[in-house]
């Protein structure tokens, strides 16, 4: 599924028109993205949780020269699946 046909089904299943299914839809992401920068956690009870994790700087490779190099630390976002979800995906 992607973002449009997210969007038609918010909208089939609430009745609201596709722009303000969108329009709900991207408040939604924006929220979620905001919260994460601010590095809160974002949990939606029965669905999951998103959260931001800091990763440490470990030593790669370049695959093309074989060449030893440093990759940097960074914050990734993460996101871990709730109850209801585990239940829905797996029957």
């Amino acid at each position: 599924m992607n973002r449009g046909q997210l969007i038609a089904a918010v909208a089939g299943d609430t009745g609201l028109s596709k722009k303000d299914a969108g329009r709900a839809v991207e408040a939604v992401f924006s929220a979620i993205s905001r919260a994460l920068s601010q590095r809160d956690r974002v949990s939606l009870v029965g669905f999951g949780s998103f959260e931001v994790r800091e990763r440490k700087p470990r030593p790669g490779r370049n695959p093309q020269t074989g060449r030893a190099l440093q990759i940097r630390g960074r914050r990734a976002p993460i996101f871990r699946p709730g109850k209801r979800l585990k239940v829905a995906v797996n029957g």
